[in-house]
């Protein structure tokens, strides 16, 4: 019988994603087994250089919290790699807290396919495609186009995460465990767009998050994210979200902080991306629009935005893990998924009491 063995590519991005250190790792290791475990065993481990297996094999999936049988996959083999990501944030975050969410980006991706691959065929028409921008072709444009390519009628969007999901992008909202980074995204043009989005953000920010990361998969094909695409990809989102053709006349009065309120109900955005749709538009001054922002700033306004929107909820991973539980129970589903089954039920299943995620 072929002795059941950890792959090193998977301790790797096993332990990144549960935010350890190899050191950490080995101490809590260390902990587990009643013995002394070092680092350069972590770190040997990781690049091959030993087998894990037997009883440290189970010790090793103990102390990250993960079933073994998730280790011995070859993240390489899997096609789970970190590869090509996108992500929304802020340029304070660490080197560390990225690798972490990275990690966690391309494990999700692994509980996705494992998940819908146990069940019938999804008919979702994927109606994902790559829009070039270039110096004449604008981001702006690339919005409209989608816009055109998906049918979206005019006006506000009421419901994204459908609409996503619709076309067939897959959307896993996590507690990121930074405030410095609202969402990230990965597409190789050819399985479906994964979104993970941050829990923190408020409703208006996590819409607009998601229409950036949107951008992002349309947009970018290449690997790396630059300032320049960052710019691209809020561009995108703005026109998305709120169309030029549509949402100009709504600014050409006179634009207070109590009209920005109702626009931001409408359109779903913050009062913030209101004001700089109408910047853009020249529907304000340059001179307006600084001192909209220091009234808001002020007032608090930039942290915390007065006006509640209704927080929209991912619907086709939770519906879809939920089928998986009632054919094969909590256990089973959770070792397809590659997940313990506490956190199976509670990355995956649709949480109790939560609103109707797809309302009329």
């Amino acid at each position: 019988m072929t002795q059941e063995t950890a792959h090193a590519s998977m301790l790797t991005l096993a332990r990144e994603s549960r935010g350890m250190t190899q050191t950490a790792l080995a101490h809590a290791m260390s902990d587990l087994a009643g013995e002394p475990i070092s680092q350069g065993y972590v770190s040997k481990a990781e690049t091959g250089r030993l087998a894990v297996e037997g009883d440290r094999l189970s010790v090793y999936a103990l102390a990250l919290g993960y079933p073994p049988a998730l280790l011995q996959l070859n993240a390489d083999l899997t096609g789970i790699g970190i590869g090509l990501v996108h992500h929304r944030k802020k340029a304070a975050l660490g080197a560390h807290a990225l690798r972490r969410i990275h990690a966690q980006l391309a494990l999700s991706r692994l509980q996705t396919q494992r998940l819908l691959r146990a069940l019938p065929a999804d008919p979702t028409l994927h109606r994902f495609e790559h829009i070039a921008v270039n110096d004449l072709d604008t981001p702006t444009e690339a919005a409209q186009t989608l816009r055109k390519l998906w049918e979206v009628p005019a006006g506000p969007i009421i419901h994204l995460i459908r609409m996503i999901e619709g076309a067939g992008g897959l959307i896993l909202v996590r507690d990121l465990e930074s405030r410095g980074l609202d969402a990230v995204s990965q597409w190789n043009g050819a399985e479906r767009p994964l979104f993970l989005l941050g829990a923190h953000a408020p409703a208006d920010r996590f819409r607009f998050s998601l229409a950036h990361e949107l951008g992002h998969v349309i947009m970018h094909p290449e690997p790396g994210t630059t300032p320049q695409q960052e710019r691209q990809a809020d561009e995108f989102a703005s026109e998305f979200l709120m169309p030029a053709a549509d949402v100009g006349g709504e600014l050409s009065s006179g634009l207070d902080l109590s009209r920005l309120q109702i626009l931001k109900r409408r359109w779903g955005v913050s009062m913030a991306a209101v004001a700089r749709k109408a910047l853009t538009l020249a529907a304000i001054s340059e001179w307006q629009y600084r001192n909209l922002m220091i009234e808001m700033s002020t007032l608090g306004y930039r942290t915390h935005e007065p006006g509640v929107i209704p927080r929209e909820l991912p619907h086709a991973v939770p519906a879809a893990a939920q089928r998986l539980v009632a054919e094969h129970g909590l256990d089973h589903a959770a070792v397809i998924a590659g997940l313990l089954p506490e956190e199976f039920a509670r990355l995956l299943l649709p949480h109790p009491g939560s609103p109707d995620p797809n309302p009329a």
